[in-house]
């Protein structure tokens, strides 16, 4: 901020003199009243800015005459009185005081205190030792300080050596500085005091204790599912004989070491390869695989010596599942271990139709849609809901291509998983028997999609029938040429819808079957019979 012209015209200052080669004696005995001046400015008369008329002729250090003080002049005596001033001897009328520098010029009228009389000059290294002849800077503590600072004007030195003086005026101003230090600290105390008592409305301070190491997650928090469920999730590394492999994701089944994925993450190793399970905490471990069941894209693994202590993640209902549900996907997307994403359920009982990747076979299932982030890596992973609990297993993805499967295509919010129930009928068959049993009607239908219905074809494969005979189908009265348009309450648009459907069953279950024959509507009620492995 600049401070030109604020409050100081008509009242200039005048300059301080030069210090000359040798300080000047005082030509009058200083004023006993001048004890008491402290070292502070003095505002200046219009009489005393006006300089005396020619300064005093100074000698030359070596022209300086030689100078033995009187008694009342030594340093000791100055010493003895200070704290008791003693009045000045007037000066003979006829006698003009003593000056070794020659005679004081005549201050003009009005002008008796100009210029201020000089302090008493400490020696370098005397302390109070008198002054001698002869001594002026030789070091020997008896001559004046040659070049000391002027003084400033009005500044009576205390008396005493100029060490004590200084000490003395380094003591006041560190006592002064913890005096403003202490009333400083004491007013932001104060001041910070008043803040947390609410005075302050506007305050924006923080506590420690909502700072975000003191976060408290409860366990329905995405945080909280997570932690809990990702010690029981492993990226599955799966190496195949002839060079091909690849990345995916498995859970933990149950205590004894066995491990829930899709069949097509460990197809390549299958047959002859390495497959292995690392945990989330690192830890990684030999597998092997118990069954697989290409139709469902469900495999189980066993660990081969399985760590003590696994915990199996909890599997839901995913039938009571309702659409926009939350939903926690865990996997390894593009080999990025330890991944967590979010979404919802956005539709159910999704017909999808994938592969494997390494046959013309595909998979059917009527899956759990979610917009949670879903990648190549993710599959076999488990899809949680707000809970922690398993409600399927990630399987697909819908890519830009306009196909269903597991191309390198990146997430666009539509991801299938096999629906849970489904998934642990499957996994206790493999685990028992390790081949896969499907429910089936005993008829074959056209994998044509959106006809209005699952068509049952004129004749099956290798010219086969394509109702067979004394199987479910033919038992309940169904013929070629129908065309299948409900399977319970579930409306059948295709024959991939309809394989989907009857593959969330189990064999021996009794369903209702809708179809049109000439144009006619009518039910029948079939009971599913079962197909061991994949054909």
């Amino acid at each position: 901020m600049s401070t030109e012209n604020e409050g100081t015209e008509g009242n200039a200052v005048p300059a301080v003199p030069s210090v000359p080669p040798a300080p000047p004696v005082p030509a009058t005995t200083p004023d006993p009243a001048a004890e008491n001046v402290r070292d502070e400015p003095k505002d200046t008369t219009a009489a005393e800015a006006t300089p005396p008329a020619a300064p005093p002729v100074t000698p030359t250090h070596a022209d300086a005459p030689r100078h033995t003080p009187t008694a009342q002049g030594t340093p000791q005596d100055h010493a003895a009185t200070a704290h008791t001033p003693q009045p000045p001897m007037p000066p003979h009328p006829h006698q003009p005081p003593h000056s070794p520098y020659g005679a004081a010029p005549e201050p003009p009228a009005g002008a008796a205190s100009w210029p201020p009389p000089p302090p008493a000059v400490p020696s370098y290294a005397g302390g109070g030792a008198a002054h001698t002849p002869g001594g002026v800077g030789n070091g020997s503590g008896g001559g004046p300080v040659w070049g000391a600072p002027s003084p400033q004007p009005g500044h009576t030195p205390s008396p005493g050596t100029g060490r004590r003086g200084a000490g003395g005026l380094v003591a006041a101003v560190a006592v002064a500085a913890l005096v403003a230090g202490g009333i400083g600290g004491a007013l932001g105390f104060w001041a910070a005091d008043r803040n947390d008592n609410g005075s302050s409305g506007s305050s924006t301070t923080v506590s420690a204790s909502d700072s975000p190491r003191d976060l408290k997650r409860p366990a329905g928090t995405v945080a909280g599912v997570a932690a809990k469920a990702l010690p029981s999730v492993v990226t599955i590394d799966a190496q195949g004989g002839d060079g091909e492999g690849g990345t995916g994701t498995g859970f933990v089944y149950d205590k004894e070491g066995h491990i829930l994925t899709n069949n097509h993450v460990v197809a390549s190793a299958a047959e002859s390869g390495e497959l292995s399970a690392t945990f989330s905490d690192g830890k990684k471990y030999a597998a092997e695989v118990v069954g697989r069941a290409q139709g469902y894209d469900v495999a189980v693994l066993k660990l081969k010596n399985p760590p003590a202590g696994l915990t199996p993640l909890p599997l839901g209902n995913s039938e009571s599942v309702a659409v926009g549900d939350s939903t926690i996907a865990i996997g390894a997307p593009f080999g990025l271990s330890n991944t967590v994403t979010t979404g919802i359920i956005s539709a159910k009982n999704r017909p999808v139709a994938s592969g494997d990747g390494s046959s013309n076979k595909n998979s059917y299932m009527s899956a759990l849609q979610t917009d949670a982030s879903i990648n190549p890596g993710n599959s076999g992973g488990p899809l949680l809901d707000a809970t922690g609990a398993v409600i399927g297993i990630n399987s697909a993805i819908q890519s830009t291509g306009g196909g269903l499967g597991q191309s390198q295509a990146g997430s666009i919010g539509l991801g299938f998983a096999i629906p849970i129930n489904q998934a642990k009928n499957v996994a206790e068959q493999l685990i028992k028997t390790g081949k896969p049993v499907y429910p089936v009607i005993g008829a074959t239908v056209s994998m044509e999609e959106k006809t209005g219905g699952a068509a049952i074809s004129p004749e099956g494969a290798a010219g086969t029938p394509s109702v067979t005979p004394n199987g479910p189908a033919a038992e309940a009265g169904l013929k070629p040429g129908d065309v299948i348009t409900k399977f319970n309450d579930t409306v059948i648009d295709s024959g991939p819808t309809l394989i989907g459907e009857i593959w969330t069953r189990k064999p021996g279950e009794k369903v209702t079957l809708t179809y049109e024959r000439d144009g006619k509507t009518s039910t029948a009620e079939v009971t599913l019979g079962q197909r061991e492995g994949d054909s």
